[in-house]
This record gives structure tokens, C-alpha cells and sequence, in this order.
């Protein structure tokens, strides 16, 4: 095997390769180890929101449009948008599709 190689440093340089593909592999072995016990972990959670919202429609609290309308509502306050400006873009949207 080590005919098909001139010199040392050709030898060195597959030997770097196989390395870093190695290394690549492990990292891809950790990343979907890693992703699959965080996934594993929300799991628990993702079935207490399917049942809040099962809860909510069967006791007719509030309709599934009427969850997502103050899912919606939700993510605004959470990443601060201006309601006011929101509102003036809506507007704006609205009267230039008509």
C-alpha cells in the first residue's frame, strides 16, 4: 500500500484526511446524540401544550382560531413589536391590495 505513495508527505496528507474525517463522523455522532436527548427532554412539554389546547377547545374557552389569533398576540408582546406601528403597517398593506 504504501508503494502508491511518492514521499512521505503524500502519506502524512491521507493520513490528515482520514483524520479529519474521522473527526467529522464523531461530531456528527455527539451532534445527533445531543439533539436527540434534547428532543427527548421536550417531548413531555409538546404534549402538556397539545393538551392545554384540547383542554381549552373541548371546554369552549377558546376556539382553535381563537388559540392561534392569542398565540399570535403572544409572540408580538414577547418579541417587543410596537402594536401602534404594526397596526399602521397593516393599514398601509391593506389599502395598497386593494
Amino acid at each position: 500500500m504504501l508503494s502508491m505513495f511518492n514521499n512521505k508527505d503524500e502519506i502524512v496528507m491521507v493520513a490528515e484526511e482520514l483524520d479529519c474525517e474521522k473527526d467529522q463522523m464523531q461530531h456528527m455522532k455527539e451532534y445527533i446524540e445531543s439533539l436527540r436527548a434534547i428532543e427527548d427532554e421536550m417531548e413531555p412539554l409538546k404534549e402538556q401544550k397539545r393538551d392545554l389546547r384540547k383542554e381549552y377547545d373541548e371546554n369552549g374557552w377558546l376556539n382553535k382560531d381563537e388559540q392561534r389569533l392569542a398565540v399570535r398576540a403572544y409572540r408580538l408582546l414577547k418579541d417587543e413589536v410596537d402594536l401602534g406601528e404594526l397596526i399602521d403597517m397593516y393599514e398601509a398593506l391593506k389599502g395598497s391590495a386593494k
